[in-house]
């Protein structure tokens, strides 16, 4: 795992504590979404990362851009991130943080691979299934890949089922291979 990855999980994990301890996961959730997206305003970005700036400065500047200023410790959060020069980790930290959430709330997530757009239909059967398969609530997220032919490839958590036509090609000419028929 990349350096940047461990030290995002150190930043949320310490995070989530705080927030966990205060009755206030949901409030920390937002306002570190709502940071990030400002962060990703390239405008913003270059502000809060310049080295030139005190990082009380580039704080404010962060609360003036945002439409609901950030709680106290949300901005000290972030503060430390800027004095230790590590801001650009603020969207890593805040995904990590999500994670936390949805494994405290008990909440699988669910990446689907399609090679067309999924229909309400399609989306919801699969979210049905996804949630008889897991026993609890699923947050699902599509991609789409025109090179898997038909079918879907689901990633949930370390698992992946692939009923793809890509894939169930693959499995009979691994079975043709090796005589197995």
């Amino acid at each position: 795992m990349p350096r940047s990855s461990t030290d995002a999980r150190r930043y949320a994990e310490a995070a989530f504590e705080v927030a966990r301890d205060a009755d206030a996961i949901a409030a920390w959730n937002d306002a570190l979404a709502r940071a990030t997206a400002a962060f990703a305003d390239p405008r913003v970005a270059e502000v809060l990362t310049n080295p030139t700036l005190s990082a009380a400065a580039r704080q404010a500047l962060l609360q003036r851009v945002l439409v609901q200023p950030l709680p106290d410790t949300v901005l000290n959060l972030v503060g430390l991130l800027m004095v230790r020069r590590r801001i650009e980790l603020l969207p890593l930290v805040a995904a990590e943080f999500q994670r936390l959430v949805d494994r405290h709330e008990g909440v699988s997530r669910a990446v689907v691979t399609s090679a067309a757009e999924l229909t309400a239909d399609e989306r919801r059967e699969l979210e049905e299934r996804l949630v008889q398969l897991t026993g609890g609530p699923v947050r699902l997220a599509t991609d789409i890949d025109p090179s898997l032919l038909g079918g879907v490839v689901v990633r949930l958590g370390d698992r992946l089922y692939d009923g793809s036509v890509r894939g169930r090609l693959e499995r009979l000419r691994s079975r043709l291979v090796s005589g197995a028929l």
